[in-house]
């Protein structure tokens, strides 16, 4: 699928957050617009998609915009959004939102690393890295840098123990290759956090958990049910990926099928199984 990929200068890279994203951090900050990923299986369910003002009709993976001076941007306003987050709690920042931080053109333009360079500068008080791709291993250096820094959360989304489900897209990685980038960031002494983001059919639930076990420090659980920011999962209907995963298992799209992964993720995980939302936010984490 050919992208349309164009660069641009911003004036201003922190977005302070609202919504159900404001319990999780103060701000969020996307180094491109748009996300190349959207044709794989992480874009299937993602609810940006149907952002309008995002997207401008446009389909979804197929547009790119490179931030080019996102780290100038992000270093020209630390300070002022710093004050204005402290007001009420931590500046803290969910890096990204609405696209991957490595998207495959990140080698080329590099805005994430110019990002992470310059919060190792100025540092916020927190940092959750959200991404569905094993790349982020080519940055472990920075980031074991930056954890010394900033309480750094390396959010590392696995869907499924599956790679390809029927009717699916391949994932952005491999599932072995996000395990074996997990286990490579957590060797480093960055804290780990496996998103199961959105929860998809798992094949074998009990050797799924024990692996995640084995590589992360943590575990969220998000269901499209009570995840998506929509009533009833309604943003994540319209996307045809229930009737997928309908198809390899009916039970996959009730709420009562999240609960028992977090029953089998809490014998492998006590205390450190996160649900949705709050997951996010890392409410059950210890301080």
């Amino acid at each position: 699928m050919a992208v349309d990929i164009t660069k641009n200068q911003v004036r201003s890279i922190l977005t302070r957050t609202s919504g159900f994203l404001r319990t999780v951090t103060s701000h969020s900050l996307q180094p491109y617009r748009g996300c190349t990923y959207g044709s794989s299986l992480c874009g299937v369910g993602c609810y940006v998609r149907h952002n309008g003002l995002l997207t401008r009709g446009r389909e979804w993976g197929t547009f790119l915009e490179v931030r080019t001076n996102a780290a100038e941007a992000y270093l020209q306003h630390v300070h002022s959004e710093r004050r204005w987050a402290r007001r009420e709690g931590d500046f803290s920042i969910f890096l990204s939102s609405s696209t991957d931080p490595f998207v495959p053109q990140e080698r080329k333009f590099q805005v994430t690393r110019s990002v992470l360079e310059a919060m190792s500068e100025e540092a916020p008080d927190e940092l959750v890295l959200q991404t569905h791709s094993a790349m982020v291993i080519e940055y472990v250096d920075l980031l074991a840098q930056l954890s010394q820094r900033t309480r750094l959360r390396v959010h590392l989304s696995i869907e499924s123990d599956t790679d390809r489900l029927p009717g699916l897209p391949a994932p952005a990685s491999s599932v072995d290759r996000r395990f074996e980038a997990a286990a490579t960031l957590r060797a480093a002494g960055i804290h780990v956090v496996i998103t199961v983001a959105p929860l998809l059919p798992i094949a074998d639930p009990e050797a799924f958990f024990a692996r995640i076990a084995k590589h992360a420090d943590a575990v969220i659980i998000d269901h499209f049910i009570g995840g998506d920011g929509s009533v009833e999962g309604a943003r994540t209907t319209r996307t045809g990926l229930p009737e997928a995963m309908a198809a390899v298992d009916p039970d996959s799209t009730g709420i009562a099928y999240r609960d028992r992964m977090i029953e089998i993720a809490q014998l492998h995980l006590p205390g450190m199984v996160g649900v949705n939302i709050d997951g996010f936010a890392g409410r059950f984490l210890s301080p």
